[in-house]
């Protein structure tokens, strides 16, 4: 939880170019041939689309993880790759590196420990229990913005002093994986026993799409309201400013006020799933180690690595033009603090300090405000990080607000000093849950050290057998006579798979968990009540589990729609979910889940009608969804009479697998209209009579110029049957999603 306390640069303005006048090269107005900028790669990039119209949706979230950009063959399975490691033999390699103190990079104390727990926390804590995004899942702290944020400064050290452990593992072990172990291993090497450690995170190879926030300066603060209130926080952000992980440690905006720093801790960490009590333990925990650096003022600290346009710098950034530079000279979060007498300890020094003495405020050489003990004993004295005389040990804010700011942090802080093995527990499942909880279930976790326990934020779901050809046979035959429409058990099985959250591998339709609370009680399911309902009336007789039945059923149903539009298929179906129980089920954290907008069955809140164009991609991202997929899928789930109100079912057959959403919105014969509640009517032109009631998201299909290339496609006279073909490889797509387990 560290900021550099810099001085504020608007991202837009900020020029690395700072040569004078008598050293620069002189200006040139021609054109680099591959950039098409004037004076080549230095000089400003040409205006882009997003420049010209930044109001336009885009279909570029859904292109993350193109597999043009992997290196790797097709068909790598880095989970196979990494059942080959000797994991004791990787540690110790770590650890060799975390002891051995480099020049370009001196230790302090001598040992990595705390630089790398750093590291896997800032890898693990961007995660966000909103919408999933964050998290050290996948090795973002590689690329921009993460690897730049100010409180990653310095965390480029870290991941070149793991560039020889990742080398000589190659392909068998992701930077994922091994920025989460590195700190695992410190804190094991440090005498803290660890609950586990799970690998199987696959590296990806471009920065994601993730919003962090509008504002265009580092550490700057648009997302609350005007009363700065902790709570209105803008959703789902989690960071309370632009480039912060978790905090301001010197308080909300860099006020030091013990009160509205504990209520920021509280809703941040909250927003990052955790309870106060996991929170203390995280802040207590992870500060029993190292030390903060301000150790000068702040202006001496050069740009962050993907502004350093330095070639030989190396990727690396935030120089610093203080002393060396480096080791005692050393200035990330212009805080200058070390908690304990003991940093590459576990112990419970921390709390005992911030119990023991009274604090007063003092400002660090970087001029951040923090505390210092009043009349500090001399036994309690932190020695210093680089050989020089013991230093007085302090405190940020943000520490103190756990004491001086909230009663509830204060009683949790008091049971952890008087029970150190409690604490040690708890700081234990924590620290466990920070750095996992965006792996999803626990059939990805792979690795010799992963726990038994099961946990119930892993949304546990009891294992299931696979239904026979003969329970088939029967549930097809119970189906064709329950009363329930095709367009009733597909949207069933829609809305308990299309839970899925690609980011974090949460929701699906494993565990039924739509008859469920939360879920069977959220208002985009009020017309699949009585469909799941019924579904468990015929489940004995059909022998399968509940989520096999409803993902069957609607499987079933698309088998038939498509036939009845003339394309006989086999949707594919893979049995062996198993159905949850209430207890098994975490409401609060399901209730993250819950969709203010569905696109794809033109449902949403009042409120959110306007941007549904947009919350189709959202959606369609967390899906895991690409261009093609999403609008194969959108067309057929119209043609067959999956929309809200029968709004932009554009076909007179609807229940038929048909392409007929597509001709008829791209049919120039049609004049649309808005119309109330951000819908439209689509009239014949010749006599005005109104054919169609569309929303927004239908339209976009053909008012962007993108997605109607797409619907151009299956609009097409030899458009049916590719659009047959590719919903239902779409609808699998969704309905195994969840699918870790095969």
């Amino acid at each position: 939880m560290q900021t550099l306390t810099k001085e504020r640069v608007p991202l837009s303005n900020y020029d690395v170019n700072e040569s004078s006048a008598e050293t620069s090269e002189p200006t040139s107005t021609a054109k680099c041939p591959a950039m098409g900028t004037a004076g080549g790669a230095s000089a400003e990039l040409g205006t882009t689309n997003n420049d010209w119209w930044p109001n336009q949706i885009s279909v570029d979230p859904l292109l993350k993880g193109n597999p043009k950009s992997d290196p790797y063959e097709e068909g790598f399975d880095y989970v196979e790759e990494f059942s080959t490691l000797d994991l004791s033999e990787v540690k110790d390699e770590i650890t060799e590196v975390m002891k051995t103190s480099v020049s370009w990079w001196p230790a302090d104390y001598g040992h990595y420990g705390p630089f790398f727990i750093r590291m896997a926390w800032h890898a693990a804590g961007t995660y966000r229990v909103s919408d999933g995004r964050g998290g050290g899942g996948e090795g973002l702290q590689r690329f921009a913005p993460l690897n730049s944020w100010p409180d990653n400064v310095n965390l480029d050290k870290a991941r070149r002093l793991l560039w020889p452990v990742k080398k000589k593992y190659g392909r068998k072990l992701s930077w994922a994986d091994l920025m989460i172990l590195a700190g695992n291993v410190a804190l094991e090497d440090m005498g803290f026993p660890t609950f586990g450690f799970a690998g199987g995170r696959a590296d990806v190879w471009e920065p994601d799409n993730t919003y962090w926030g509008n504002e265009t300066e580092w550490l700057a603060n648009k997302r609350y309201d005007a009363s700065r209130e902790a709570d209105t926080l803008e959703d789902p952000l989690a960071a309370v400013q632009m480039g912060l992980i978790y905090v301001n440690p010197e308080g909300p905006d860099g006020n030091p006020d013990f009160k509205a720093a504990a209520a920021d801790i509280r809703t941040t960490f909250g927003r990052m799933a955790m309870n106060d009590e996991e929170t203390v333990a995280l802040i207590a925990g992870g500060h029993a180690f190292g030390k903060t650096h301000g150790a000068g003022d702040a202006a001496q600290v050069g740009p962050e690595p993907e502004a350093n346009e330095k070639l030989e710098s190396v990727g690396l950034g935030w120089e610093n033009s203080q002393g060396t530079g480096n080791g005692g000279d050393t200035i990330s979060s212009g805080l200058e603090v070390t908690w304990t007498p003991h940093p590459t300890r576990w112990d419970n020094d921390y709390l005992r300090l911030i119990y023991k003495y009274e604090w007063e405020m003092e400002e660090s050489p970087a001029g951040a405000k923090q505390w210092r003990p009043i009349n500090i004993e001399l036994g309690d004295m932190a020695p210093h990080a680089h050989g020089g005389d013991d230093v007085i040990p302090k405190m940020l804010t943000t520490d103190l607000a756990l004491r001086f700011g909230d009663e509830e942090y204060d009683r949790i802080c008091r049971k952890f000093l008087e029970d150190f093995d409690y604490f040690t527990d708890v700081f234990a499942r924590a620290w466990f849950k920070l750095t996992h909880r965006d792996m999803g279930p626990r059939a990805r976790y792979h690795g010799p050290e992963v726990p038994s326990e099961v946990l119930l934020w892993q949304d546990p779901v009891p294992s299931s057998s696979h239904p026979t050809i003969l329970q088939k046979h029967m549930t097809r035959i119970a189906l064709d006579n329950c009363g329930l429409t095709p367009a009733q058990l597909i949207r069933a099985a829609w809305a308990s798979a299309s839970t899925y959250r690609n980011t974090d591998k949460r929701g699906g339709a494993n565990g039924a968990r739509i008859a469920l609370e939360p879920q069977k009680s959220w208002p985009v399911n009020a017309e699949v009540t009585a469909t799941i309902e019924k579904l468990k009336e015929i489940q004995p007789e059909s022998g399968m589990s509940l989520a096999d039945l409803i993902v069957f059923a609607g499987s079933y149903a698309v088998e038939t729609a498509a036939s009845d539009g003339g394309v006989p298929v086999v949707v594919g179906f893979i049995g062996g979910r198993g159905d949850a129980t209430q207890e098994q089920t975490d409401v609060d954290s399901f209730n993250h889940l819950y969709p203010v907008a569905d696109a794809f069955i033109n449902w949403s809140h009042k409120k959110y009608a306007d941007s549904l164009d947009r919350m189709l991609i959202d959606k369609a991202t967390l899906l895991g969804l690409t261009p093609p997929e999403m609008t194969a899928l959108y067309g057929g789930l119209r043609a067959l009479g999956v929309s809200t109100n029968d709004h932009g079912v554009l076909t007179d057959r609807k229940g038929t697998l048909s392409n007929d959403f597509f001709v008829n919105i791209l049919d120039m014969d049609i004049q649309w209209s808005p119309v109330l509640d951000n819908l439209y009517q689509g009239r014949d032109r010749k006599t005005q009579e109104v054919k169609w009631i569309a929303s927004r998201a239908d339209l976009v299909f053909a008012s962007n110029s993108i997605l109607r290339a797409y619907a151009e496609v299956y609009a097409s006279d030899d458009g049916q049957q590719q659009l047959v073909i590719d919903f239902i490889a779409a609808w699998e797509k969704v309905m195994n999603n969840d699918r870790f387990d095969v």
